[in-house]
C-alpha cells in the first residue's frame, strides 16, 4: 500500500487508489461530476494546497530559484499547522493499509508544492510509490 503523487488530469495507474486533489481550485471548465471521470481527482483536499495568498504572491514574478525557496519556506509553515499537520499524518497512516494518491496540476513536479507534499507526507512516516 502507498501513495502516488501524480499530476492531476494524467492517466491513473491501476494501483493509484482514491485520487486526492490538492489544489486550490477545481480544475476549469470540467463539470463538477466529472472530475474524478476525467482524471483529475475523486476528493477534493484544498487544505493541503498552498493558500491563495501564497499562490498569489508566487505568480506576481517570474519562478527564480530564490523565488523557489522562498515559497517551499513559506508553503512548509502553511502545512506545520495543525490542521494540516492532522491531514498529512491521516494520509500517512492510510498509506499503511490502502493505495491513494495526491496530485495537482503542475507539469513540472520539482516546481510545484507537490514535491514539497512528498517529503512532508515522507516524513510523517507515509508509505509512498517512488516514481
Amino acid at each position: 500500500m502507498s501513495i502516488h503523487v501524480v499530476r492531476l488530469g494524467s492517466s491513473r495507474g491501476s494501483e493509484e487508489g482514491l485520487r486526492l486533489g490538492t489544489v486550490r481550485r477545481p480544475p476549469r471548465g470540467v463539470p463538477r461530476g466529472e472530475h474524478g471521470a476525467q482524471n483529475y481527482y475523486d476528493l477534493w483536499l484544498p487544505e493541503l494546497a498552498p493558500s491563495a495568498a501564497l499562490l498569489s504572491w508566487l505568480k506576481t514574478k517570474p519562478l527564480s530559484d530564490a523565488r523557489w525557496r522562498t515559497f517551499t519556506r513559506r508553503y512548509r509553515s502553511e502545512m506545520s499547522r495543525p490542521p494540516a499537520q492532522r491531514l498529512i499524518a491521516l494520509l500517512a497512516a492510510l498509506s499503511l493499509q490502502l493505495n491513494l494518491s495526491v496530485g495537482c496540476y503542475c507539469a513540472d513536479e520539482s516546481r510545484c508544492h507537490r514535491s514539497i507534499l512528498r517529503e512532508l507526507l515522507h516524513q510523517a512516516g507515509a508509505a509512498l510509490e517512488v516514481t
